[in-house]
């Protein structure tokens, strides 16, 4: 199944995004869960506002710098240290603090989260939620 896309992603906003970041957790309200990690999966779409794309008088590409994007990388640690911090009963509780973690850089207007919980069910493959928020 295809992931959803932002919609109208619009002229000054670029889309970043985090696939398939598999992660030991531990989450659930249920005492067997509560007593060892599990497996969730996180999918993040980020709408970022995009230098590049502003105003006529700017270069045709932007800089290459870092510095003028959101770094990947920062998130992925940052999410891994967000699941790292300890237990968590929902992954709607989850799916949250990772949406705030996302929008604490001002440059990302839109977020979409989803958390699966990979061995919740024998014949599934996942269950989960996604949110989508916006600063």
């Amino acid at each position: 199944m295809e992931q959803a896309r932002l919609s109208d992603i619009g002229l000054n906003l670029r889309r970043m995004f985090i696939r398939d970041l598999v992660l030991e957790a531990r989450i659930g309200v249920y005492a067997h869960e509560q007593e060892r990690s599990q497996r969730v999966r996180i999918n993040l779409d980020l709408a970022v506002e995009d230098d590049g794309a502003v105003g006529l008088s700017r270069p045709a590409v932007g800089r290459d710098d870092l510095a003028r994007v959101v770094d990947y990388e920062r998130i992925v640690v940052a999410v891994r240290a967000l699941v790292a911090a300890g237990h968590v009963q929902l992954v709607e509780t989850l799916a949250e603090r990772l949406a705030e973690l996302c929008l604490d850089d001002r440059r990302v207007a839109r977020v979409r989260v989803m958390v699966e919980k990979l061995d919740v069910f024998a014949d599934a493959v996942s269950a989960g939620v996604e949110i989508e928020r916006r600063r």
